[in-house]
């Protein structure tokens, strides 16, 4: 069937509240409260970016925050501990819900028939007195092979060793069952994983639903490349084609096209139903938060060009080192760079650029402070300041807000 051609701004607007609508961005606590609600945002979204950056709270906090009141960062290792997520790779390093393990069994059986994912070459005689020590010690800590002579330890050198103890748990025979900050713990899989968990490896197909059913449910309207962001698997992209022509000509799923040429999948009546309401709130998002992670899909729907810039030259930054996205009502509406200093309990925003498109600035100077204040908090900070870059009036206006904290 030929696409839905969208040609109405009101159009456009019904799409994005669907897309954040999915997202849990709209809502003031889509999933719950605290532990409870981390636990159900996590199995809606699917997975959540690990990431070490920490000038503000690192991501995979920061994701959840702008989601589930009361949040607290502890809750994550509690997730882990209890079984209820695991860590692997999704597009990324991530926390997953631990019922979609199988899911992540291809890939494992991929690393372990010689698929390179970091390194080449693995130490097999080094993976194999790991694991041996592993099942015989208990679990181990990524720090325990650690040297800071660059000598040899009391086990291992540290480089060789930690590259097969990431091999073995890339493949599957070791899970992460404990993590300090970065400090990972390392279990067999045998003794981590939950009884009741089905790790029995699924078909291509059986892979291609999942994958499209998931992002539709997470994500509202997916494009085609979208079901598959990321994932290097030929074969799982053509099954995942056929699995949407297939659901096409059924009619359970329509295609929409925007002016820009952009496509989308939605199920089908999606578009037809109420359309979700927005609040006056702004949320301060993640680089790496699910909904902005797709900057092509990003830029397309709600033509927000958004890169983040700790990987550019500092030269070439136009936004800052680590810029977050501001999300008011349904719309990208700005950017902040700013930085937790921890020791002082200080938040300096360090620059904060609004996106050229009109929008209302008395409520956003209002929304902004108060999101300000909660985002303090999130990063145990008990102040704010906002540099005099560019000096405009609404900065200055934002300037004063913040001092009134």
């Amino acid at each position: 069937m030929p696409p839905i051609i969208l040609t109405r701004p009101q159009d456009l607007s019904r799409l994005r509240r669907l897309a954040l609508s999915a997202q849990g961005l709209l809502q003031a606590q889509p999933f719950g409260r605290g532990l409870a609600g981390a636990r159900k945002a996590i199995s809606h979204l699917g997975y959540i970016q690990i990431d070490t950056i920490s000038v503000v709270e690192r991501a995979h906090h920061h994701v959840i925050y702008s989601r589930v009141p009361n949040y607290k960062p502890a809750m994550t290792n509690r997730m882990l501990l209890d079984g209820d997520i695991f860590e692997y790779w999704a597009h990324a390093a991530a926390f997953i819900p631990i019922a979609d393990y199988r899911f992540s069994l291809p890939y494992k059986q991929a690393i372990k028939k010689g698929r390179v994912h970091w390194y080449k070459n693995p130490d097999q005689k080094l993976m194999a007195e790991l694991l041996s020590r592993i099942r015989s010690d208990g679990p181990l800590r990524s720090r325990d092979i650690e040297t800071s002579t660059g000598q040899r330890g009391d086990w291992w050198d540290w480089k060789p060793a930690k590259k097969a103890l990431e091999q073995l748990y890339m493949q599957g025979d070791l899970m992460v069952c404990d993590r300090t900050g970065f400090q990972k713990t390392y279990d067999l899989t045998e003794r981590v994983l939950p009884s009741h968990i089905d790790s029995s490896l699924p078909t291509a197909e059986e892979f291609a639903a999942h994958l499209v059913d998931h992002q539709l449910a997470c994500h509202g309207l997916v494009s085609l490349k979208g079901f598959t962001y990321l994932r290097r698997d030929n074969k799982l992209r053509q099954t995942v084609k056929q699995l949407v022509q297939k659901r096409l000509t059924q009619g359970s799923l329509e295609q929409f096209q925007l002016t820009n040429g952009e496509r989308f999948l939605l199920e089908s009546g999606a578009f037809e139903r109420p359309k979700p309401r927005v609040s006056n709130r702004l949320l301060i998002l993640s680089p790496f938060d699910n909904a902005v992670i797709q900057r092509e899909r990003l830029k397309a729907l709600f033509q927000f060009d958004y890169q983040l810039e700790c990987y550019v030259p500092a030269a070439k930054r136009q936004h800052g080192y680590f810029s977050l996205p501001l999300l008011y009502r349904d719309e990208f509406i700005g950017r902040m760079d700013c930085k937790a200093h921890r020791k002082s309990r200080h938040l300096e925003i360090k620059s904060l650029h609004f996106e050229d498109k009109p929008f209302d600035q008395e409520a956003v100077i209002d929304v902004f402070a108060s999101a300000i204040q909660s985002f303090c908090l999130f990063q145990n900070c008990d102040s704010a300041s906002l540099l005099d870059h560019p000096p405009t009036g609404i900065h200055r206006q934002l300037q004063r807000a913040i001092k009134r904290l």
